[in-house]
């Protein structure tokens, strides 16, 4: 079984992917992560060198090589399932799960982090309340293709599972045994 976790940028795809893999005992997956080991260069530096179309290939890519694991939890970049028919090799590969964040949320939380994004470079504050309204309304149609949506806006990280678990028997999912 695959869990891919899809959503906006610091929606905590990470953190909850971390936990959740580590609940059902299987293997964790980032993305962002195995792109910026695969190529030895920041996605940052990257989008700086190349731009972000070559990004895009090269993380369908990853995103293809990845879905191959079994018995796995897998974050994908906030705009990995709006290119390339990303969300059909997602929805088709295992269990997509949109983390659901409203605009002023996400606002709060990327204003406050220290992790350098190449889509946010330059942004003002002003800038970057309008930048993510504008693209979460064009990601979303893709994101509310998950089989599963959960708004995480009162969820803690560790109470995400008990949350998931509900919406698994809710579609008639069964989710392998948590280690509680």
């Amino acid at each position: 079984m695959k869990i891919i976790l899809i959503g906006f940028m610091s929606s905590g795809k990470s953190t909850i992917g971390k936990i959740l893999a580590d609940s059902l005992n299987f293997k964790f997956y980032d993305i962002d992560d195995i792109f910026e080991e695969r190529y030895k260069i920041s996605i940052n530096d990257f989008f700086e060198k190349f731009g972000e179309p070559k990004f895009r290939e090269l993380e369908h890519l990853l995103l293809k090589q990845t879905l191959e694991e079994d018995n796995s939890v897998i974050s994908c970049g906030g705009g990995t399932p709006c290119f390339f028919d990303n969300i059909k090799l997602i929805n088709n590969s295992g269990v997509s799960v949109y983390l659901k964040l409203s605009s002023r949320i996400l606002f709060e939380r990327l204003n406050k982090t220290k992790k350098k994004r190449p889509l946010l470079t330059g942004l003002t504050y002003d800038n970057l309340e309008k930048y993510i309204s504008e693209n979460l309304i064009k990601r979303e149609p893709y994101y509310n293709q998950a089989q599963i949506i959960i708004d995480i806006e009162n969820i803690q990280p560790d109470d995400f599972v008990k949350h998931l678990k509900l919406q698994f028997e809710k579609n008639n999912l069964i989710l392998p045994l948590i280690n509680e």
